[in-house]
Formats: structure tokens, C-alpha cells, sequence
């Protein structure tokens, strides 16, 4: 029996979306099990390969090992911050302008804010459906190390601030990390009861919905937006629920190519195009890095679909092991249409 390696059949079994090959039908098949390619992945402008990421995407096109091709087109014409493709170079330059942001300032609002004074949050339905939310953290402890949430601000989609309050924590303070939060003790002698703020965000958030009952993406409750948003939901003593939050730590199209999450100073400098997070931070530049990144990525472009994720109950069978020897007589190509995603992409918001 000839068992030489078959090149042919290898390219029929290309994977329509990350072009990985294999050896045989049911392999790709199996790889299209557990992959969850979609409409929603990151995608090269060139030669339209899938990605998981955009840092995977970012190193497809400039990384160490580049697709020449890709490369050379995506140097002539591509945005190093959206990585799009630009159909000239004049295209490419007027794109840049709007493509590259800036740190936001709102005037007397933003001042007044960093003395602690924004502090009048209340339920009001006129008001915007999508907020970010942002802590700065003391410390706590013998050594310092428990994080203590001291600061906290509240912005709305266009970076309003909502609510901007020093935050008086539950157990005593042994380091302010003075070089980073830029807090002293004066400004938390008088400020608002961890409970006193908890409460007045938690019932801003739910919008007159019992947390309990929210069980929809389209009720009343807002989008709850930020960066780490466990950790801070955890140090205000608040729980959300999870199909409200937009965290940019663990968004699947914002991750390391290793699965791990980015800084959001590092996806700010990255994917917005500007600095944040040099000396001392405010929360303010949080709240509006993580509001600018959400809106970037619930803005893209993608495809229509009635049932867009994997776990609606019109694709659980898509990929069947008893439908095996119907999807090995599928083209890559077909596979890759009835293939869902994983996770909810955030222009699924719109």
C-alpha cells in the first residue's frame, strides 16, 4: 500500500478559515468542532485568513514570521491600529486621523471630579443605556497587598461623567500607593461608605430591575463596561450579571495570542493610539479607554446572522458526531457557513 503523503487531498481538507490543513476529512471536521470559526474573528484584509485575535492577526501581517504578501500590501496601505486594509494610500492617511484617538478632558466636569465631588448619581431612564466604571485601589493589610478600593468613577457612553467619589473602605489603609493613586489621607478622612457607593451604583446599573430578575440583554439594566471588571465588582462588594458586563481583560479579540489578558494600557497605546497610565492614574482615563475600546469593537462590520452564537439551540447540532459522514461530504467552504461563534461579539450590542 502507497502511504506517500497526498498534497492534493491535504488542500481539500483546508480549513476555509484559518487554512490549517490536514491529512484527512474527519480531522478537519473534528477541527471544526472545537474551533468555532465566524464572521466575528478578525480577519486579514488580504488574503482573508481567520484569526482568534487581534494580536494573532497583528503578527500574521507584522509579527516576526509575517505572510510576505500580507505584509507588503499591509505596509503600502494597512492601519497599524485597526488593521485595515486602505484601498490607497491617500485613503490610509485621511483613515489614520479618525483611526488614531485621544486621552478626553471634559472641562469642569473632569475638574470637578478630581476633587470628589461628582457624587449626585441617580436613576434616570433618559439617560444613556451603555456606563464604565473604573477603581483605583489602596492598600490594605500587614503588608499592604489587599486591594481596597479608595476611588471610583462612573462615565457614560460619551464620557460623561456620571459619578466620581473618594471611597471610605471597610478595613484600615497601610499603603495609599501615593505614587500611582495619588491619594492621601485627607481625601478619604470624609469620603462616602464603600456601602453608601456600592449601593448608588448597583442601583444606577440595574435601572429599577431587581439584580436578581435580570436575565435579558434588552431589558432596562445598563452595559456595564471596564477593564478587570471582577476585581472591581469584587472590591466594591457588588455583584452584575454576566451578560451585561463588557470586560476588555478577557474578550477573546483582545487577548494574548497565549489566551492571557493585555493591560489595558498596553490595549489603549495599541488599539486607540494614545497613552495612558504614566504617573499617576485617574480612573477618569480608565473609564474612557475602556468606553473608547467597547465602541471599537461593537462598530465592526460583520455579517448578519439570525442565530449568531454556537450556544443557540438552532446550531447545537451543527457539528454532530452522528452527522459525521454528512459534513465529510461538505466543501471546507460549506462547514465554515454553518460554524458559529463562541463567545458574544460586542457588535451583537447594535
Amino acid at each position: 500500500m502507497d502511504h506517500r503523503y497526498d498534497s492534493s487531498d491535504t488542500h481539500r481538507n483546508k480549513c476555509a478559515a484559518c487554512y490549517r490543513q490536514f491529512n484527512k476529512k474527519e480531522h478537519l471536521v473534528e477541527h471544526m468542532r472545537t474551533s468555532y470559526h465566524s464572521v466575528h474573528e478578525p480577519m486579514c484584509g488580504v488574503c482573508k485568513k481567520h484569526t482568534r485575535s487581534f494580536e494573532s492577526l497583528r503578527e500574521h501581517l507584522i509579527g516576526p514570521l509575517p505572510k510576505p504578501d500580507c505584509e507588503r500590501i499591509f505596509k503600502e496601505v494597512g492601519c497599524d491600529i485597526c488593521l485595515k486594509i486602505l484601498p490607497s494610500r491617500n485613503a490610509l492617511r485621511a483613515h489614520r486621523e479618525s483611526c488614531q484617538l485621544s486621552r478626553s478632558n471634559n472641562g469642569v466636569l473632569y475638574r470637578m471630579a478630581k476633587l470628589g465631588i461628582q457624587d449626585n448619581l441617580r436613576i434616570d431612564n433618559s439617560r444613556g443605556r451603555v456606563v464604565a466604571l473604573a477603581c483605583k485601589m489602596v492598600g490594605g493589610g500587614i503588608d499592604g497587598s489587599l486591594d481596597l478600593c479608595a476611588r471610583v468613577c462612573l462615565i457614560d457612553e460619551h464620557e460623561n461623567i456620571l459619578f466620581h467619589s473618594y471611597v471610605s473602605p471597610n478595613l484600615p489603609v497601610t499603603n495609599y500607593r501615593y505614587e500611582t493613586t495619588g491619594i492621601r489621607p485627607e481625601h478619604l478622612r470624609d469620603a462616602m461608605p464603600l456601602k453608601q457607593v456600592s449601593r448608588k451604583i448597583q442601583d444606577y446599573l440595574c435601572n429599577g430591575e431587581p439584580v436578581w430578575q435580570i436575565r435579558s440583554r434588552t431589558g432596562r439594566a445598563r452595559i456595564l463596561v471596564g477593564h478587570g471588571l471582577d476585581h472591581d465588582l469584587k472590591c466594591l462588594d457588588m455583584e452584575y450579571p454576566a451578560i451585561l458586563i463588557r470586560d476588555t481583560a478577557n474578550y477573546p479579540p483582545l487577548m494574548k495570542t497565549s489566551k492571557l489578558s493585555n493591560s489595558l494600557k498596553h490595549l489603549t497605546k495599541t488599539y486607540l493610539g494614545y497613552e495612558i497610565q504614566t504617573g499617576v492614574q485617574d480612573p477618569y482615563d480608565d473609564c474612557v479607554a475602556t468606553m473608547k475600546l467597547y465602541m471599537r469593537m461593537k462598530s465592526q462590520a460583520h455579517k448578519r446572522e439570525d442565530y449568531p452564537l454556537a450556544t443557540d439551540p438552532q446550531n447545537r447540532n451543527n457539528f454532530a458526531t452522528w452527522k459525521q459522514s454528512e459534513l465529510e461530504r461538505m466543501t471546507p467552504e460549506t462547514m465554515l457557513e454553518i460554524s458559529r461563534s463562541d463567545y458574544y461579539c460586542w457588535c451583537l450590542s447594535s
